[in-house]
């Protein structure tokens, strides 16, 4: 099994989101079940159907969690340094067309997150950023086509 890596925060994340489906989401699900079997003919009981639906889910996302967190490399991003971007470095870059300003940190891709400024070390930007340092400039394919950046400051918090 290949490990994966991820920051401490990353971690104790998923750890969070696992426990509150163990301890609350899975209990409230079998009981909405046990509830809806109260009900009578479960062939046409869409309370039912929908708490077995939503159980699921839940045991799915159960299985990806435990997965991850037993494949976890946690890599203290507060104790790297340099002006390379790498995983745990926030990249400050330049679009080249629209001269927009973004900020990236290089997460692992259980934690990732763009909306939030969290880019997952596997994604298209990050693979071409990583060795990158400030005034660099890289080329990304994106489903609108070719988009150039500019690397602007690599630090690490």
């Amino acid at each position: 099994m290949d490990k994966v890596p991820m920051t401490k925060q990353g971690l104790a994340d998923l750890e969070e989101e696992l426990r509150q489906l163990k301890s609350e989401e899975r209990p409230a699900v079998i009981k909405a079940i046990a509830e809806a079997r109260e009900h009578g003919d479960l062939s046409e009981n869409a309370e039912y159907h929908a708490a077995r639906e939503r159980q699921g889910f839940i045991e799915s996302r159960l299985g990806i969690l435990e997965d991850a967190v037993s494949r976890a490399d946690v890599i203290d991003t507060s104790q790297l340094s340099g002006d390379t971007v790498r995983f745990g470095a926030t990249v400050e870059v330049a679009d080249e067309d629209t001269d927009e300003e973004i900020t990236y940190q290089i997460v692992g891709p259980h934690e990732s997150d763009a909306d939030a400024g969290r880019l997952s070390v596997t994604s298209p930007l990050a693979r071409a950023l990583i060795g990158k340092t400030s005034g660099d400039t890289v080329e990304v394919t994106t489903p609108g086509g070719s988009k150039g950046y500019e690397v602007l400051k690599v630090s690490f918090k």
